[in-house]
């Protein structure tokens, strides 16, 4: 009895990214409730939905790590893709009933030539079943209600999309893009600049900024670490997803500041810097805060300041920070 309620304090303070493996059929929101089951763990959520027919890597936050995870979100994807053309669905995947179908007279080059057509800042619309919101609703309940969504284009990016394999009708694509693109959306759109129509016959994350699929877990062997008393070791630090951003250490005055959330002085941040954002240590390495410069004062601001202690994280200090 003693092993388990320490087991269960341990899991109930854990804290971090789990980097996980999703399996086809699970929503987003499975993952996550299997998750906090399993960890005994109430806070968990998850940065970038994947659709319960995709898999590959998902970031689940756990603990206080579930608020990074906007910055989470912010990370280039890549994916690989299977693409069926001749077929067009309702859903613009396989998981949809088929509207159309058209015989593919498209040949290599042409598909090629039109992917090369996506490359770069491009206007999408995005699937009329999708989480984005018309009028408070999300558009795929819109949808499933008989209801035509408004769906107006968005601007999104894609920096490069690698033709894996032309197997007619099929193809295999890799696609590195920036968040908010919808591969979905994508394989639609080839199919009509090919003229016969196409839709997405299967997806997998393999990135998502600096974290990979082939660091990832699977839910069994998430399952297996917490049976064990070890689901800390599947878990890397807060800090992780914050690697882009710049460091500021701080002496020990600073940071009884920054824990109640007072300002303080720090090299300032230069105008080009837009959204000046610094992460903030104590001079023992442990994480603190996200910290937003305030231009007006020319003082550092806690954005988040996190109250768990964990020190810069390893991978992070091989960064070149």
């Amino acid at each position: 009895m003693r092993t388990s309620t320490k087991q269960n304090s341990t899991q109930s303070t854990l804290c971090g990214i789990l980097p996980l493996d999703k399996p086809a059929g699970w929503t987003s929101h499975d993952v996550v409730a299997r998750v906090r089951r399993l960890l005994g763990v109430r806070r968990v959520g998850h940065a970038g939905t994947l659709d319960p027919m995709a898999t590959g890597l998902l970031l689940v936050c756990v603990g206080q790590a579930t608020r990074i995870a906007e910055y989470l979100m912010r990370g280039t994807k890549v994916y690989r893709a299977r693409i069926r053309l001749g077929v067009t669905t309702d859903t613009d995947d396989a998981t949809g009933q088929v509207v159309a179908r058209q015989t593919v007279t498209a040949d290599e080059d042409a598909v090629r030539a039109a992917l090369a057509d996506f490359v770069g800042t491009i206007q999408q619309v995005p699937p009329r079943y999708s989480a984005i919101k018309q009028d408070g609703r999300p558009l795929y309940k819109l949808a499933r209600a008989g209801i035509e969504p408004q769906r107006k284009p968005r601007q999104v990016t894609i920096h490069r999309i690698d033709l894996l394999a032309w197997n007619p009708p099929d193809l295999t694509i890799e696609v590195t893009c920036a968040s908010g693109t919808y591969i979905r959306a994508l394989a639609r759109d080839l199919g009509e600049r090919l003229g016969c129509g196409g839709h997405l016959t299967g997806l997998t994350r393999l990135a998502s900024g600096h974290f990979t699929l082939e660091h990832a877990h699977s839910l069994a062997e998430v399952e297996a670490a917490s049976a064990e008393g070890r689901a800390a070791e599947l878990l890397l630090p807060m800090d992780e997803a914050l690697r882009d951003m710049e460091i500021l250490t701080v002496d020990a005055e600073a940071e009884q500041r920054i824990r109640h959330g007072q300002q303080i002085a720090g090299p300032p941040a230069s105008d080009a810097d837009s959204t000046p954002l610094r992460r903030a240590y104590s001079v023992t390495g442990e994480f603190l805060a996200i910290m937003a410069y305030d231009r007006r004062t020319r003082r550092w601001q806690p954005r988040k300041v996190f109250t768990v202690n964990q020190t810069r994280s390893h991978t992070d200090c091989h960064a070149g920070d």
